[in-house]
């Protein structure tokens, strides 16, 4: 199998390549990946089933240990494709704490941070087209 990435891969069965598509994807694309559900509220607020996470959205976790939990978040890590809330830690042998690493499709956020300009501008624009 090739190591680079394929713009041209389409899908396939086979769980490896779903999986090499993933790791080796560029950070544009993995950008994407970052993507959570939206509340029902928000959802028919905005037009839209889901967007990108970002820092300082509230956002629930759906499933896991930490099932319930609802907080901000606080870290987006686009390389390993991971969510990190506030509030949500595990503990290391040596007693420290350090955030929980989430997965996107985990999560479902509840509140938007809209102070950025182009984002209420797709918002909006979603809600136009719908």
């Amino acid at each position: 199998m090739k190591k680079e990435f394929s713009k041209s891969w389409n899908s396939s069965k086979r769980p490896g390549k779903q999986r090499k598509y993933r790791y080796n994807a560029p950070l544009h694309i993995k950008h994407k990946f970052c993507s959570a559900h939206l509340s029902k509220e928000l959802r028919t607020k905005h037009g839209r089933r889901s967007i990108e996470a970002r820092k300082g959205d509230k956002a629930k976790v759906m499933r896991g240990q930490y099932k319930g939990r609802e907080n901000k978040i606080e870290r987006v890590d686009i390389k390993k494709i991971k969510i990190y809330i506030t509030g949500i830690e595990t503990t290391k042998k040596d007693g420290s704490k350090s955030l929980y690493p989430i997965d996107p499709t985990n999560i479902m956020i509840t509140e938007l941070n809209l102070e950025d300009k182009k984002r209420k501008a797709t918002l909006s624009k979603a809600k136009e087209e719908a």
